[in-house]
């Protein structure tokens, strides 16, 4: 995706950012490679920089995460670290909202707020649950033992929709984009071996030579492939690569530029990777009723296989799919609660605001108490 496109986010989830854009679908970036458009999301980003020198030192667990975390990383691979830190009492009073999330400048660290965490974790949030339990979770403060000490309370059945659903359902969404980006390929292709080609001719082959939605008649199927057509080189003239929003636009570019056209981000095998791995740790959690996030074996050899790209995805979907019964039958066995233990993340949290509290009246040492980071001042907003 060329530099000054245009989307609208649909997701956040800690440092990764979901952009819908118009003809291409979802994409999803790191928070670094994204700027805002608006003054108002501008402020935004200097109130985070700013939170995070504030905040940082009131870190109190974290985690390394990712390929490093799964036995998968390469010379390539980033050190991604999530964890927890506390807001100081004073933070936590008066008008101005306190941040919830503190994210580095280039994206590689995120950190939730206690309260925040916890309540993630009581979702199943699979982030949240996997920095809890890796076996590279340090506590640097008390705070932070607590948490880790109590992290059995937040596991239950629900793991199954939040790791192992919610990656089936993501594999979907692949399958579909696929699905798309090969229409994409197969028109710029035609155009570009046959540049005289018309839109009503591309429409027509498309719907006679693709696989489509079922239409009611065959104009109803060709009128979709218009259709779709015509988003193409709007979504692309969007984006910048075309030099019109036409259908001659279309054409040169299929003749002078298609050879230079990315796979689409959401496609590339890093995604389909990590959803298998899901699958495979949610099944494997929910059969064991203990969590090993570190891959081996031929699991390993296979994963290995699909972020290299040397499986095609279409074949990596067809694998997901046959994991599905495994999954069910996971979860249809497994010994853990149905529910996560609300009362023990309530006491939990309410320990945390009762300490945070204390350190600060009595101002003790550290960045909680006499060493708190000055909260910042309410200023009037139009």
């Amino acid at each position: 995706m060329p530099q000054g496109s245009v989307g609208r986010v649909t997701k956040v989830d800690s440092d990764q950012v979901d952009v819908a854009i118009v003809g291409v679908g979802v994409v999803r970036y790191a928070r670094v490679e994204l700027s805002a458009r608006r003054v108002g999301q501008v402020l935004f980003a200097h109130r985070r920089a700013d939170a995070w020198e504030a905040l940082s030192p009131c870190v109190v667990l974290e985690a390394v995460v990712g390929s490093h975390a799964w036995g998968l990383s390469d010379a390539s691979s980033d050190v991604d670290r999530r964890g927890v830190f506390a807001l100081p009492f004073p933070w936590t009073q008066g008008l101005v909202a306190a941040p919830e999330d503190l994210v580095s400048a280039d994206g590689s660290a995120t950190y939730w707020a206690a309260g925040k965490a916890i309540r993630q974790a009581l979702r199943a949030d699979p982030n949240t649950l996997e920095m809890l339990f890796l076996p590279s979770a340090k506590a640097t403060d008390p705070i932070g033992e607590w948490l880790l000490a109590e992290r059995d309370a937040f596991v239950s059945v629900e793991i199954y929709g939040t790791f192992g659903r919610y990656a089936l359902g993501q594999l979907r969404r692949l399958e579909q984009g696929l699905r798309l980006a090969e229409h994409r390929a197969v028109i710029l292709e035609w155009l570009r071996a046959e540049p005289t080609l018309s839109l009503d001719e591309v429409a027509e082959r498309l719907a006679r030579s693709v696989s489509t939605q079922a239409a009611p008649s065959r104009a109803d199927a060709v009128n979709r492939a218009k259709q779709y057509v015509k988003q193409l080189y709007r979504s692309l003239a969007d984006q910048g690569l075309l030099e019109a929003n036409e259908f001659a636009a279309l054409v040169r570019f299929a003749k002078d530029k298609a050879a230079d056209f990315e796979l689409p981000r959401e496609l590339r095998p890093k995604n389909a990777y990590n959803l298998i791995r899901l699958l495979a740790t949610a099944t494997r959690w929910l059969r064991e009723g203990v969590p090993t996030f570190e891959v081996e074996g031929a699991l390993r050899d296979r994963l290995l296989a699909i972020k290299r790209g040397e499986v095609a995805l279409a074949d990596v979907l067809t694998e997901a799919e046959a994991m599905a019964p495994e999954l069910e039958r996971a979860r249809d066995a497994s010994t853990l609660p149905q529910r996560p233990d609300v009362v023990r993340a309530d006491a939990l949290l309410r320990r945390i605001g009762e300490e945070l509290a204390r350190r600060w009246v009595t101002r003790a040492p550290g960045p909680f108490g006499a060493g708190a980071p000055a909260a910042p001042e309410v200023t009037w907003s139009e």
